[in-house]
């Protein structure tokens, strides 16, 4: 068992909520976590966490999804309705605004799942003892 503070016991007092949100480190809430626009550092900066082993899957992309999607067509189906502009208009108002949304979102989201699953202790699920054959 560790002892709390230490560099494997993530609820020591980082929220993964706001470490997420901020796109630092979920170990220490201080480094960055990402080095690129969406590539997790292999190590922390601040504190040399591993975290080369992070993956959120496909879970941000399906939030964003689902949350700028109904932005989007609630948006768009307001303006359709309320307003009545041609649709060239709407195409040009909406695709970059829902583009900007999708792109903004991902960093944080990505980040947010990156540290749950790090607070969490969560891994890929896998039966080491099942029988093979």
């Amino acid at each position: 068992m560790t002892a709390p503070g230490s560099a494997h016991s993530p609820a020591a007092g980082v929220n993964p909520l706001l470490a997420g949100l901020r796109c630092r480190c979920p170990n220490c809430g201080e480094g960055p976590l990402f080095v690129g626009y969406l590539k997790v550092c292999d190590r922390c900066e601040a504190c040399g966490e591993d975290l080369s082993q992070a993956d959120s899957g496909d879970g941000p992309v399906v939030f964003i999804l689902l949350i700028v999607g109904a932005i989007g067509c609630g948006g768009l189906l307001f303006t359709q309705l309320v307003f009545n502009p041609p649709i060239w208009l709407e195409v040009l108002i909406w695709l970059p605004l829902i583009a900007i949304m999708t792109l903004g979102a991902l960093r944080p989201f990505k980040a947010t799942f990156v540290a749950l699953q790090f607070h969490n202790r969560a891994s890929e699920a896998r039966r080491d003892d099942a029988p093979r054959g």
